[in-house]
């Protein structure tokens, strides 16, 4: 019983702070974080999670940095391992056009349906009020 406590204490992650060259890698490296979605919280980016595989992937992307990758290098990286769900702003390609363009057609087929619901208001009005009938 005496040893549980040290062992849940030993499963933690490496806690060391990251170390940046300099303050250019570092904003780099939060722009970039804040970019990218993390995997297991869903709602919250890289850079905000405080997830286990939040640290993990923090860490791999500022080794991907230091390695030399460029930002859209770091984000393919994590594409091919994660898919697109990992970014923010999904590229724009025939599996993401639902993504991009569904609330722009569930606006425009609500429209259509409140101006169809109108029409055949008014043409229902101007029917009744021809026939010059009383209520």
């Amino acid at each position: 019983m005496l040893w549980l406590p040290l062992h849940a204490m030993a499963q933690s992650s490496d806690a060391t702070p990251l170390q940046f060259r300099d303050d250019a890698e570092e904003a780099r490296f939060h722009q970039l974080t804040s970019e990218l979605r993390c995997v297991m919280c869903q709602n919250q980016s890289l850079a905000d999670s405080n997830a286990q595989i939040a640290h993990d992937l923090r860490r791999e992307v500022l080794d991907l940095m230091q390695q030399g990758q460029s930002d859209a290098q770091i984000k393919e990286f994590l594409v091919q391992r994660y898919g697109q769900f990992v970014l923010y702003r999904p590229e724009m390609e025939p599996g993401t056009w639902l993504l991009w363009f569904g609330p722009l057609l569930l606006v425009v087929a609500g429209g259509i349906v409140v101006v169809l619901l109108i029409r055949k208001r008014n043409g229902q009005q101007v029917v009744a009020a021809d026939e010059d009938q009383e209520w």
